[in-house]
């Protein structure tokens, strides 16, 4: 269903090899070090421990029949507008990488993104989340906090590019915080499917 704007609903999927080109892209107008390509080929192919999704835009998706799609033996290529990421270590997710695309942002897609990944760490079993943010990027810390999570400590020089130290935050996913993301979480499919 198109939106007012009219997008279509952007929904949330895992990564799929087929999406590392986008989210290399979007990883380097987003970020001073990106990652690159063979990162999250070994991030999605070698380690068990990590967890990625992608925010995609169905109305960017180029028209292909399926029939050609399964023919050529793939599927249509979407368009993805964000990612993120955590790697479970026991029962904490440590998020990595979280990003929309430059032409996205200020619309709501990072606090979804940030909601779906919590709601993808909840079901593998966290029990605490934990991430780290740029001492300077005050909106990503408004974001972090207003889903409860809080400063624990100052990572110094922590960025390679300009030795800018890291705020560490953390949330504890306890019970009532397990029910708030859960309900934020079906009230984001509830809108997708409106």
């Amino acid at each position: 269903m198109r939106q007012p704007n009219g997008y279509r609903r952007v929904y949330f999927a895992p990564m799929e090899q087929a999406d590392i080109s986008q989210v290399a892209e979007i990883d380097r107008l987003s970020f001073p070090v990106p990652w690159g390509s063979t990162s999250y080929e070994y991030e999605l192919t070698e380690n068990q421990a990590a967890h990625f999704i992608v925010a995609v835009d169905p109305s960017g998706e180029p028209w292909r029949p399926k029939w050609l799609s399964w023919l050529m033996g793939r599927r249509p290529a979407r368009t993805v507008i964000g990612y993120a990421g955590f790697w479970l270590v026991v029962d904490e997710a440590h998020i990595g990488a979280i990003a929309i695309h430059p032409d996205r942002r200020g619309q709501g897609w990072g606090g979804r993104l940030l909601v779906a990944l919590l709601q993808r760490a909840v079901e593998r079993g966290a029990a605490s989340a934990t991430l780290e943010v740029r001492a300077s990027n005050h909106a990503a810390q408004w974001l972090y906090r207003k889903y409860g999570f809080e400063d624990v400590g100052r990572r110094k020089e922590y960025y390679r590019d300009n030795k800018e130290d890291a705020l560490l935050m953390t949330v504890r996913l306890d019970e009532a915080y397990r029910q708030r993301i859960r309900t934020e979480y079906l009230a984001l499919q509830e809108r997708d499917l409106a």
